[in-house]
């Protein structure tokens, strides 16, 4: 099997060879370049598995060079070599499309992870993307398709991703497949929502604790960089952050190093940063609540989820899918859905997006009769309508018992029993149960499987 080959390209001698040398000891055939019109020569008369290119240049730049290998050689990554501290440099080189960058002087650990995770890239086929079963990114109009092109584009890269889209969209599926057809496919994604951590176990669990190092610290204890380490660490809510974490967050992510709580040393991590909010981060910038500094740093990249009602002809699929999902998990005969259901779903704003389509199919689903869901099984809010019920909702989940027990456990506790009770009286026969309570076959079923019952 021929060993991959690696393109280094820089007009300083010295640099090249050290390159070169520290590549061929890593067990890799390693050919040099003193400049860009070299480098499109060289690349002319073999495939390349990698290039390692300088950005300055007598006879062009490392963008010029990047900018030729996208258009001819699609499947090598490019990394290029950028002068100490030349965030700005870097972060532009990221944004045309190189795979990662590195400072100089070269950190030769640093260019092992680089190289290794570039050459990662090659064993995988871009035009599969691993989907898990999730709806919200199936469908096929036009910002679904541009969506899943730049997942695809986004997975070979390791630049920073900043997700952007309104709640129940599927920020989080998103990033997790950047992640998961990318290189670090095989190492730890690790989600976080920013907004549940506790100001004072921030720093905690981001950079981890010694032992003693304060009250309760009874072992040592990984932050989550250390835990994503070599993988991805996904900040959902990233908004939400106080500003003195920012700044620990920011110095985390130009260093490659946290030091955990009670430490004296700090240690190295390989992370790649994806990160999320439904909230206007840029507007946040402007009003001083979270710093400009990490907003370009985490921001290298925006993608945008689009919301259903920017892509409401996908609605028919994404509620089939539902509801053929729903009856495999209830082991029930799919319904079939109304044209009248269909209609009022596509002409319904779903503020909450595919989260509430979903949420809204599965109560239709327990109520519909004769195996077919229609537009009354739906019951749709208006908007107003939909927006005072979250409020309402939310008020439900804070309200508390007397007994201290939340209403919402209490009434599935009475439910359970109820069910439970006919179940006992009809000697498990669900039929007959959902007969004696005035249910569907199939609702009986769900509230079954929804309460635990089996």
């Amino acid at each position: 099997m021929a060993k991959p080959a690696i393109l280094v390209v820089d007009d300083e001698a010295d640099i090249r060879e050290l390159l070169t040398l520290t590549i061929r000891r890593m067990g890799f055939d390693s050919v040099a370049a003193n400049g860009v019109v070299s480098a499109k020569n060289e690349l002319a008369k073999r495939p390349f598995d990698f290039c390692l290119t300088d950005m300055k240049m007598p006879d062009g730049t490392g963008l010029d060079l990047l900018n030729h290998i996208q258009r001819n050689f699609p499947r090598t990554p490019v990394a290029v070599i950028t002068a100490f501290g030349n965030v700005e440099l870097a972060i532009e080189s990221m944004k045309a499309g190189a795979f990662d960058f590195v400072s100089k002087p070269v950190d030769i650990e640093r260019l092992r992870e680089l190289i290794a995770n570039a050459l990662q890239l090659n064993n995988e086929d871009e035009a599969q993307l691993a989907y898990p079963d999730q709806v919200q990114l199936h469908g096929n109009t036009k910002p679904m398709v541009h969506l899943r092109q730049q997942i695809t584009k986004l997975a070979r890269s390791q630049a920073p991703v900043y997700i952007t889209g309104e709640s129940g969209t599927g920020k989080e599926l998103v990033a997790r497949l950047i992640h998961a057809n990318g290189p670090r496919s095989n190492a730890p994604f690790v989600p976080v929502n920013c907004g549940a951590i506790p100001n004072e176990l921030m720093e905690s669990e981001f950079f981890g604790h010694r032992k003693g190092s304060f009250s309760g610290a009874i072992s040592d204890k990984p932050g989550l960089f250390q835990v994503a380490n070599g993988g991805t660490l996904f900040l959902d809510e990233v908004a939400d952050l106080p500003l003195p974490m920012q700044v620990k967050l920011l110095r985390a992510i130009q260093e490659k190093a946290v030091r955990a709580v009670g430490s004296q040393q700090e240690e190295k991590v390989d992370v790649r940063i994806l990160s999320a909010t439904h909230k206007d981060l840029a507007n946040e910038v402007e009003e001083g609540l979270f710093r400009s500094d990490l907003f370009y740093r985490i921001n290298v990249i925006e993608l945008s989820v689009p919301s259903l009602r920017d892509r409401a002809d996908d609605i028919p699929l994404l509620a089939d899918f539902c509801v053929a999902r729903l009856a495999v998990e209830y082991e029930t005969e799919k319904p079939v859905i109304a044209e009248d259901a269909i209609a009022a779903l596509r002409s319904y704003a779903f503020p909450g997006n595919v989260r509430e389509l979903e949420n809204i199919l599965e109560r239709a689903f327990t109520l519909c009769e004769e195996n077919t869901i229609r537009a009354s099984d739906l019951r749709l809010p208006s908007l107003e309508k939909a927006n005072g019920s979250a409020g309402e909702a939310n008020q439900h989940q804070a309200y508390q018992l007397d007994c201290g027990q939340p209403l919402e456990e209490y009434l599935e506790d009475i439910e359970r029993r109820a069910i439970i009770s006919a179940l006992d009286a009809e000697r498990w026969n669900r039929t007959a149960a959902a007969d004696r309570l005035g249910m569907s076959f199939r609702s009986i079923r769900y509230r079954i499987k929804k309460l635990g019952i089996e």
